[in-house]
């Protein structure tokens, strides 16, 4: 027990040290704390992008998804996540040269900018703040989880206690200490994973060993749809599609656009992105299957999302257990502290910016001069409500994912069109985002009817509709105050077969039921899908270097018209 407490208190006192390091380093102002005055390098763009997506459903959901369903969950993830990152180009650049531009700092900034709507800008934040905090709460979950398995800390206290350490480095260090911090966590969680693994699987007789053995008594856990059965086509294109639609409008990694350094930054994290999630993500979800082996039914009240910390408990000496779920707590802080940070920025910009500048206008102060008190105020509301979300968790991880990450989802096509159709304007994408997250509600009330597939897809199509079909009827009832466009080059449409080649790749519906297992003992399919991965990746490179028009963004009047033109 005393190797334990001092892991988990020489992990909690280098995250002070780098929040307070951070905050020596610090520059009065808004855009300092909140986007570390859009200074962040490559690789610390990178790392905190990862690190911040990557959260205590990477370690504990995906182990949990691992015993339930096998190896069927993998290539959705690996692969799909790691096709979202073609969005880091295609929006974020867009997104990053606006924000530099004009000082935006959060997501609905950028659209109030395009359509000069506030009530847009209201609705949208309203949107990411409700659906992020059932994500939110995720985190403070997690860490009671492993603070109880770690510690013997009751479950609620464990998650209160992280919640407070993350609140106090994020109040230090801001924008900047949340970045540093990310780098590492993120290393902490890819290498201590790995080790988990190796040592679990020669605890079994080998992972190969291991594998074979499974094999015998659950074969579905080597093929698709899984040994539960969930994994369809229908549902295997519905979580594919859902990741590159609702991945980019987590409001903590759309602010990272306006945060990175230059262009290069957002092509490198683009480049590196599938080469991460092929490999790390594979090393959950085989500590979940291997757990099928220790525990073929889970003890009574225990939920599939601990798995990881029984596995731990069971097979893994007292040092690396307390290691691994320290890792995994860096894994849920990382995610939690940038939710935090994102959502005061917004509450800040989006809310009371605007009330400060009507009321200090004629004192001449700007948005800068908005205390961050107030910000901080707001983050310690989010904090305590996640944490009465964790006190009776409503579902498990993974189901709590699907379903907020399509009410996120709802919002891609509105970004989307504010970034590239000059038609789209504020009435018809504040409708289509109503009828969105009202098909989001009805579909998670059992209202409608299943369509073979998951409701981001029937979800996302009716609301790219609405926005269409009200940008048409709607155009001359509304008009747009300053707006800015991307214009595409041909050849970065010709880059659309290459991509839309790889993402049908991925949807090996001939495998569908096939076990063969190749290297360790793993599946043939993963392995294709991993190459897949590294295919993906490979591409991205050149597109970065050569497809990539660099976009020039047109600034427009409201009757349409070019008043200015910059190349970039």
């Amino acid at each position: 027990m005393a190797v334990r407490i001092v892991v988990v208190v020489t992990y909690s006192l280098v995250l002070l040290l780098i929040g307070w390091a951070a905050r020596r380093c610090a520059c009065p102002g808004l855009t300092d704390y909140f986007v570390a005055s859009r200074s962040v390098p490559p690789l610390v763009l990178f790392l905190t992008m990862a690190a911040t997506n990557f959260s205590a459903f990477t370690v504990f959901g995906f182990a949990g998804a691992g015993w339930e369903s096998g190896y069927a969950f993998y290539p959705i993830m690996a692969f799909g996540t790691g096709f979202m990152a073609l969005t880091f180009v295609l929006i974020g650049r867009p997104v990053h040269r606006l924000g530099r531009r004009h000082g935006l700092i959060t997501p609905a900034e950028l659209l109030h900018h395009v359509t000069g709507s506030r009530s847009l800008q209201i609705a949208v934040f309203l949107v990411m703040t409700v659906f992020t905090l059932p994500y939110l709460a995720m985190q403070p979950m997690a860490a009671g989880y492993a603070l109880e398995s770690l510690l013997g800390i009751p479950y609620f206290l464990g998650a209160a206690l992280i919640t407070a350490i993350l609140l106090l480095y994020t109040f230090l260090g801001g924008f900047r200490g949340v970045s540093w911090t990310d780098v590492f966590q993120g290393g902490m969680m890819i290498g201590l994973l790995a080790v988990a693994v190796i040592v679990i699987s020669l605890e079994l007789g080998g992972l190969t060993t291991a594998h074979f053995q499974l094999a015998e008594s659950f074969p579905d856990m080597f093929s698709r749809p899984g040994l539960d059965g969930l994994y369809t086509p229908g549902v295997w294109f519905g979580y594919m599609l859902l990741w590159s639609l609702c991945d980019p409008m987590f409001p903590q990694l759309f602010q990272r656009f306006y945060a990175a350094r230059d262009a290069r930054a957002l092509a490198t994290t683009m480049t590196l992105y599938p080469l991460l999630t092929a490999g790390l993500f594979l090393l959950p979800i085989t500590l979940g299957v291997l757990g099928r082996l220790t525990y073929p039914q889970l003890p009574a009240g225990t939920a599939s999302d601990q798995i990881l910390p029984l596995m731990l408990a069971t097979h893994a000496p007292p040092v690396l257990e307390a290691l691994v779920l320290t890792a995994a707590l860096a894994a849920l802080m990382s995610t939690l502290d940038s939710q935090l940070l994102t959502l005061s920025s917004m509450f800040t910009r989006d809310v009371c910016v605007p009330l400060w500048e009507r009321s200090h206008r004629h004192k001449g102060r700007g948005p800068d001069a908005v205390p961050t008190w107030i910000g901080k105020g707001f983050v310690v509301a989010l904090a305590l409500i996640g944490l009465a979300i964790a006190v009776r968790p409503p579902a498990s991880f993974r189901v709590i994912a699907t379903q907020t990450f399509t009410g996120l989802a709802v919002l891609f096509p509105t970004f989307v069109g504010a970034l590239y159709w000059k038609r789209m304007n504020a009435t018809a994408a504040t409708l289509s985002i109503a009828v969105g997250e009202g098909l989001v509600i009805a579909f998670a009330l059992g209202w409608l009817p299943s369509t073979g597939t998951l409701a981001v897809v029937p979800v996302v199509g009716i609301t790219t509709l609405v926005l269409v079909t009200g940008t048409w009827v709607f155009r001359k009832r509304t008009e747009t105050k300053h707006a800015s466009r991307v214009r595409l080059r041909p050849r970065t449409l010709a880059w659309a077969g290459v991509f839309l080649g790889l993402f049908a790749a991925s949807h090996d519906v001939w495998h569908w039921g096939a076990a063969l297992r190749g290297w360790l003992g793993y599946p043939m399919w993963l392995w294709r899908s991993m190459g897949l991965c590294l295919m993906l990746a490979a591409a991205f490179a050149v597109f970065a270097r050569r497809g990539d028009p660099k976009p020039s963004i047109r600034t427009e009047r409201g009757d349409g018209r070019a008043t200015g033109r910059n190349k970039t």
